[in-house]
């Protein structure tokens, strides 16, 4: 459990059940849900924000971090080759721009994903949330 929860926070639309994940599945992560009971929550998909479909093709790092993509020293290829950083970085920008605009502090984001993981590597939108002083964690 995450102690001292912000009242408000925004969440990866998949980790509570929203049907957003590359494959268009449903999965929800129960220890997610059970953290945000009774919390103001915002769900965030980056990767439709930025205008990728879904389902989707899957896509990871071609070197590199998030910050890395959002510096141009690095990209996010999907499985059919095809560069799809620029949906990546739209979509975090539109992830901060929401979290701005709400006064959002805390984000609660999905593991092991291009946009939200938090560790090895750090994701795209994680990495935007972080340059702009918003806590992160991550589940699932």
């Amino acid at each position: 459990m995450i102690k001292n929860l912000p009242e408000r926070c925004l969440v990866s639309a998949c980790l509570m059940g929203l049907c957003t994940r590359y494959d268009g599945k449903r999965k929800p992560d129960e220890r997610c849900i059970e953290q945000l009971a009774g919390q103001h929550w915002i769900p965030i998909c980056p990767e439709q924000l930025g205008g990728l479909s879904t389902p989707r093709t899957p896509a990871d790092f071609a070197g590199g971090d998030g910050h890395d993509v959002l510096t141009g020293q690095a990209a996010i290829i999907d499985a059919n080759g095809r560069d799809v950083s620029a949906e990546f970085i739209r979509g975090a920008r539109q992830v901060l721009a929401i979290a701005r605009a709400q006064q959002i502090e805390y984000a609660l984001l999905k593991a092991r994903s291009p946009s939200c993981g938090l560790h090895n590597p750090v994701g795209v939108t994680t990495a935007l949330l972080l340059e702009n002083n918003i806590r992160c964690s991550e589940f699932g």
